[in-house]
């Protein structure tokens, strides 16, 4: 528990070091917009423009909470985002989207690593902020 949250307050400073800085109140959103809506919709209900061309069904995103008993599953969505899944289609850096939400980022230093978890942080908590009821 000590290292999530250690690891949360790294992730979070990722977003004021990152070019989609803390003036941009809906950064998760954005940055869904413009690498998730396209499989996952514009609204995360699932069938966005590109779900037809993959060979394994997009989940819609709005009910994660509910099919986790009201809980929204955050360290999961986490693991999917960065590609420590092992789902088919999210295992390993995500083939489009190269090292915006690479789990390698190590390997390019340290600023690399904060910025990375904190655009997979701030997708997460917008994935989590249009949770259906």
């Amino acid at each position: 528990m000590k290292y999530a949250a250690i690891a949360l307050v790294i992730a979070s400073a990722g977003l004021w070091l990152s070019p989609a800085n803390a003036e941009d109140e809906d950064v998760g959103k954005v940055l869904y917009t413009q690498f998730c809506a396209a499989c996952h919709g514009a609204e995360g209900k699932g069938g966005g423009e590109l779900a037809d061309l993959l060979t394994v069904p997009v989940p819609q995103l709005t009910g994660l909470s509910a099919a986790n008993d009201g809980e929204f599953p955050m360290l999961r969505v986490i693991h999917v985002i960065d590609g420590r899944s092992g789902l088919r289609a999210h295992s390993g850096p995500m083939p489009v989207f190269g090292s915006m939400f690479d789990s390698h980022a190590a390997e390019r230093g340290y600023g690399a690593i904060v910025e990375t978890r904190g655009r997979i942080l701030s997708v997460a908590t917008y994935l989590e902020s249009i949770q259906t009821k």
